[in-house]
């Protein structure tokens, strides 16, 4: 997992998504999960399975749910805004962690689950590490007001993308790479307010949930810290699904 920056806005409140081994926050009452940091300072990613009950409820709070925005038109989102299982990943393009669970894990979880409508994936903005961080947050928002925000992702991502930073021309560059049609648009959205108030909302609402590292997840109301291994989401997925299931044959 990557570590943040710390917030200095003294009203935001943190929930559940806590880098740590065992934390504990409030939302109706105390709560806690366990999450594991990568095995070594020098792992791709973490090792070991988050902790997911055969249990489709416990590890799940309601009050979480509610952050799924289910916005048919949000471009950074994808899949069915109907889906029954939503996963919310907050995260920033210069964290290596993240960019493992975008080349191994989230093409998995889009061909198994979001293609057959079980799975939307909505993204947040979340970045941590500096301007770099912001100007490629802004710039993603960018090119997914052209329809190119998964293809920007995909170049953001890629192997060894990151270690030649995101800077103006090489974030020109990347828009380019993701076919994004118009580029003087591109760099106009990129520095306008509304990709600075888009990103800001995102940050805001990773730093209410208590967001202290990236990635971060919400499954239907579950929190996932850091690039768990595939079994721990496709776990909370069906766990998630099963749950939408049985609420829907009880009329809920």
């Amino acid at each position: 997992m990557s570590k943040p920056v710390s917030t200095s806005s003294s009203k935001t409140k943190p929930v559940l998504i806590v880098a740590g081994v065992a934390v504990a926050a409030a939302l109706l009452g105390v709560v806690s999960f366990t999450a594991t940091k990568p095995s070594s300072p020098g792992a791709s990613g973490s090792s070991a399975v988050a902790e997911v009950s055969a249990d489709p409820q416990a590890g799940v709070y309601a009050e979480l749910e509610k952050y799924a925005r289910r916005d048919a038109s949000d471009k950074l989102a994808l899949g069915r805004a109907d889906a029954p299982v939503v996963l919310i990943e907050y995260a920033d393009f210069k964290c290596g962690y993240c960019g493992k669970f975008a080349r191994d894990t989230e093409p998995v979880l889009i061909e198994k689950y979001v293609e057959n409508g079980t799975l939307r994936i909505e993204w947040r903005n979340f970045p941590i590490f500096g301007e770099e961080s912001e100007a490629v947050a802004r710039a993603s928002w960018a090119a997914g007001q052209q329809d190119r925000f998964w293809q920007f992702h995909k170049a953001a991502y890629a192997d060894g993308a990151k270690e030649k930073g995101f800077g103006t021309e090489r974030l020109a560059a990347l828009a380019k790479e993701a076919g994004v049609p118009d580029p003087a648009r591109f760099t106009k959205d990129t520095g306008s307010e509304a990709a600075r108030e888009a990103v800001r909302k995102d940050q805001e609402q990773g730093y209410e949930l208590g967001a202290s590292s990236t990635p971060s997840f919400l499954v239907n109301g579950r929190p996932i810290a850091g690039a768990q291994p595939l079994e721990t989401f496709t776990e909370a997925i069906e766990a998630a699904a099963k749950s939408a299931k049985a609420a829907k044959a009880a009329g809920q």
